[in-house]
Order: C-alpha cells, then structure tokens, then sequence
C-alpha cells in the first residue's frame, strides 16, 4: 500500500494506492489549523477506509514543492519520519502534480501542451514552469507583473485561490478545471504510481525556489548553508 501526498497549498491532498485501487482524501487546512494539526488524523482516516493499517504501507511517495515552508516541511518531515522506519521514499514536484492532474482530464483543452503552470509564490510573485510533455525548462520564479512577457499567449494553469491574481496580468488563455480537487487527486495518484516504479530517493529535499525569511535577514548567519539547503534541488 503505497501513501501519496502534498502538503503544499492551503489543501493537503492524500492518496493511499494498493495495485488498481486508490482511496483519496482532500482536506482544507482552515483558519487557525494547519497541516500539522489535520494531517496525521486525515492519514489514520483513509487508512481505516482503506482497510488497512500502518504496517501495511510499503512505501511514501511526497510532494517536494515549491510551496509554502512550514506546510511544505510538515509533508517532507511525515514522509522522511515513515522512511526512517525502513519505507523507501520517492519525490515528486509540485509542477508535476498539478501538469499530471491536467492530463488526467480527457480532452482538456491546452493540456497536450506547451503549457505554464503558476503557483502561488506570495510578495507578489509567481513560481512557475512550462511544460510539454515534461518540463521545458528549468522552475523559476517572477513577480507577477513580468508575467505577460514570459508566458505571452500560451496556456496556463494556477490553482483556483491563485488564479484570479493571474488573470489580472493574464486576462486570458487560462486553462480551467470543473473540479480541481478530483483532478488534483487522481493526478496524485497516477503520478505516484509512475514514481515509486523508479530508485527510492533519499533523504527527501524539499524544494523552495528562495531562501527562506531568515536567510534574508540574516545573511551571514546562512552563509555557510549550501546551496541545496538554501533552496532545495531543482526538480
């Protein structure tokens, strides 16, 4: 029984996947509660509707962001705390979840591609990254106003509490889903399938696209972190 998940948006997404089968659980973190506080209830949850138990797990495939830092860390730390227990680990991007949600709507206009995913970088900034059939280059970041010059008028995807914030730069060629949540879950599951066919990866390294609040402030209390540790490993 394989676990899926991504903690890095405001929703956690769950996955429990054993051969064809998949339960799945979408969990709002809400005001005033994070992930740290739903996530482990959420797992026991769909692990008693799956009919399973923890020792069932045979593996934990997670999200590695970009995203935000505490909930991104609250996912990694979950999956790296499980693989200390002998579970191999696999990572995926955020990039790649939500490209692999769009191509698990059939016949979603613009998601055969080339295509921009944007997510939300707060200070007035997009993550983003263009894909075809896989990424076409590397993940950056850019304030939202320089969005028009780097995505031009190719199609776009931003999740929807992101999504009206580009569409003041980006008025038009988005890309729209009639129900991101249950294409955020299947995309989930097929994309852990995909990866846990691959070599385990450990340790897990999140991946952030900047250095974090305290490393901006304090410069040469962090200079001597590497790079990786500053911002993760490209995916």
């Amino acid at each position: 029984m394989l676990l899926a998940l991504d903690t890095t948006t405001e929703i956690l997404h769950l996955a429990l996947i054993q051969g064809d089968r998949a339960w799945t659980r979408r969990v709002a973190s809400g005001v005033g509660r994070g992930h740290s506080e739903r996530l482990i209830p959420a797992l026991e949850a769909l692990m008693a509707e799956a009919g399973g138990r923890p020792m069932d797990l045979s593996g934990v495939a997670a999200c590695l962001g970009p995203g935000g830092f505490t909930s991104l860390r609250i996912g990694v730390a979950t999956a790296e705390g499980l693989g200390l227990t002998g579970l191999p680990t696999w990572g995926f991007s955020a990039f790649a979840l939500r490209a692999e949600a769009l191509r698990q709507v059939k016949g979603q206009a613009g998601a055969a591609g080339p295509f921009w995913i944007l997510l939300d970088g707060q200070r007035s900034e997009a993550f983003h990254q263009r894909w075809a059939e896989g990424p076409t280059e590397p993940a950056a970041k850019h304030p939202l106003a320089a969005l028009p010059e780097r995505v031009g008028a190719e199609p776009w995807w931003a999740p929807e509490a992101f999504a009206a914030k580009v569409e003041a730069v980006l008025p038009a060629h988005r890309i729209s889903l009639s129900d991101e949540g249950e294409a955020t879950l299947a995309g989930l599951v097929a994309l852990a399938r995909r990866v846990s066919q691959g070599p385990p990866e450990a340790p897990l390294v999140p991946f952030y696209l900047r250095e974090t609040d305290a490393e901006v402030n304090f410069p040469h209390a962090a200079a001597h972190l590497p790079e990786a540790l500053r911002k993760g490993v490209a995916r």
